[in-house]
């Protein structure tokens, strides 16, 4: 990647943002791009639970094997398949059997939505994930992800719409939160007005990030315009000054 746009936006941020936490990215490759590689779990783990490690500056890189919950293979491309017993889980469960999570309201309903989900081409590839100040020149990522309270959701909300002409230029789409921040954004970093992407809704990943915290993906294309424009938006304002007293220490 250019050095010179990741050093640009750490400036750019700490200038408009403060210290608030710097973005994670990720790409699929080959190879492990430096980064640790992840070992299977002994048991169940969230893969949202660890990206906690990367938010913190420690770069990791996944694989099918390292990648155990089912949602979460799903939702990374690791595997298109879904148990049989997926929509009562999701639903209303099976009494004695099947544990029913009641995020949809009946098994049909379930299976409408899992027609609709589209696999990834990204088999046989390792999932990496890095800190923005940890990228290398070496590194193509595909989708810049941000961990934020409400006042920076706002000025990322804006940031993403302030070159659009349609109202939905950043999306909300049930999902895991994996689904959020990894499967949608993916699918749009080749369009060529590629959407941003609103997460961590999903009660189940709810425990693995900080409270008044949501997730806000942009696809590559996309950011690069973003910090392009950040010095003629409505950051320069005093409107910016105001909510940005409500966050910097």
């Amino acid at each position: 990647m250019d050095i010179t746009l990741r050093e640009n936006f750490i400036n750019l941020w700490a200038k408009y943002f403060g210290d608030a936490d710097l973005p994670i990215a990720f790409y699929f490759s080959d190879g492990n791009g430096g980064a640790e590689q992840v070992t299977p779990p002994k048991g169940w783990n969230c893969l949202i639970c660890e990206l906690a490690k990367v938010r913190n500056g420690h770069s990791l890189a996944y694989n099918a094997d390292s990648v155990i919950c089912g949602g979460a293979k799903r939702y990374t491309g690791y595997n298109a398949e879904v148990a049989p017993t997926f929509r009562y889980f999701l639903s209303c469960g099976i009494e004695g059997k099947v544990k029913g999570e009641r995020y949809k309201i009946s098994p049909e309903v379930v299976d409408e939505t899992q027609k609709k989900l589209v696999a990834l081409p990204v088999q046989g590839k390792n999932l990496i994930f890095k800190r923005w100040d940890k990228l290398t020149e070496t590194d193509e990522p595909d989708v810049v992800i941000f961990f934020a309270q409400p006042e920076i959701l706002s000025g990322l909300f804006t940031l993403a719409n302030y070159d659009q002409v349609d109202p939905q230029g950043v999306l909300t789409h049930f999902s895991a939160g994996c689904g959020s921040i990894i499967h949608y954004p993916y699918l749009e970093k080749d369009k060529e007005d590629p959407k941003c992407f609103l997460g961590m809704f999903d009660p189940s990943a709810r425990p693995c990030v900080p409270v008044n915290t949501l997730s806000f993906a942009i696809p590559i294309k996309k950011f690069i315009k973003i910090v392009g424009y950040m010095e003629e938006s409505f950051l320069i304002t005093p409107t910016w000054d105001k909510v940005k007293q409500r966050f910097i220490k």
